[in-house]
């Protein structure tokens, strides 16, 4: 069981003060979680790709590359990168160059995007939205497949015979696919035999657990063993001394979040009886002290199957000093725990 983090390298206002900070101040104190990530021990960081003014990521390998140098074991992602508007090629070179400064701790976790600012920015068009990401899927996995490559589509000019380089360190280099519980997506991820990231960020988690059997299914029809084959969620949250001091401190700029995102897509108002319905047992958001969180990651694993954790942090601004608790508290008192409940579990149920 991977334990990790994620992040969208959030500047919003803050709560209190209304204070932005910038871009360049939040994206190094992403930098310093990655490390403190790396160690205390947790196994995955990932950053995700946006193209707006509150969010200060639109280019995750570089920011992980910066992390690359000062860290040793933890593996380094995007969350996601925004395969749709990108040219696979440079992705390819951004990941591999990445995976050959951390010596082979390089993913990329390859989504469509929730948001549509990288469209117009890269002059793609929405109508291809999903002709557009199964394409540069196809020219991805041929750039991993091959020092050598010819492909040819109808969204990029066609290659023939062209080396790309550097070659990764890892063979091949890990591709995910990021999806929001999509029925297609999740097939396609099964076929292909990838591994699969959900998006937990609503609902009841273990309304999941049919997506993750139909990827299984279809991975197993499409002849992928699947031992290999590993399935991730992201979900919001965090953690501090006590719940009721973490969901205090997490309900405001998660509000100020949701609700800024409501607006623009037509959401109810987010309000705090919304926010304490999702951090019940059942639901999800991973929010209260460390045997809380802990016990819900393990609920997880159980009932959904999930092999990777990533608890997302901040939602929002929240200060940097406590972002970084609620990573040592994931390192140190939830990882232990979820790993040593899950391995007596595993033990006894293979016994």
């Amino acid at each position: 069981m991977e334990i990790g983090i994620s992040t969208f390298v959030e500047t919003t206002p803050d709560v209190q003060t209304g204070e932005v900070i910038s871009h360049a101040q939040r994206i190094r104190e992403v930098v310093e979680e990655i490390v403190l990530a790396d160690q205390i021990g947790l196994d995955v960081f990932g950053v995700g790709e946006h193209h707006r003014k509150d969010y200060a990521a639109s280019s995750p390998a570089v920011v992980l590359a910066a992390a690359a140098s000062q860290t040793k074991r933890i593996r380094l992602t995007s969350a996601v990168t925004v395969l749709s508007s990108s040219d696979p090629v440079r992705v390819f070179h951004d990941f591999s160059t990445l995976d050959a400064i951390s010596n082979g701790r390089a993913e990329i976790m390859a989504g469509r995007g929730s948001f549509i600012e990288s469209f117009p920015l890269f002059g793609y068009n929405l109508r291809d939205y999903d002709e557009l990401f199964e394409e540069k899927l196809d020219l991805l996995l041929k750039l991993r497949e091959s020092e050598k490559v010819t492909w040819k589509g109808r969204h990029r000019p066609a290659i023939t015979n062209l080396g790309v380089y550097p070659r990764p360190v890892q063979d091949p280099l890990p591709v995910w696919i990021g999806s929001g519980g999509n029925t297609e997506s999740v097939i396609r991820a099964g076929v292909l035999g990838l591994p699969l990231v959900l998006a937990i960020i609503g609902g009841s988690p273990v309304r999941f657990a049919p997506l993750v059997k139909l990827y299984k299914r279809a991975a197993a029809q499409a002849g992928h063993d699947l031992s290999k084959l590993s399935v991730a969620s992201h979900s919001h949250g965090f953690i501090a001394e006590t719940t009721h001091l973490a969901a205090d401190k997490f309900f405001p700029s998660t509000q100020q979040a949701m609700n800024v995102l409501g607006r623009e897509r037509g959401w109810g108002h987010y309000d705090r009886s919304s926010f304490d319905a999702a951090r019940s047992f059942e639901g999800a958001l991973y929010v209260g002290d460390s045997e809380t969180v802990a016990q819900k990651i393990i609920h997880l694993r159980k009932n959904v199957g999930i092999t990777r954790f990533f608890l997302h942090v901040p939602v929002g601004t929240m200060p940097h000093e406590e972002v970084m608790k609620a990573i040592e508290l994931l390192g140190k008192e939830v990882a232990p725990k979820v790993r040593e409940e899950i391995a007596e579990w595993e033990g006894t149920n293979n016994s």
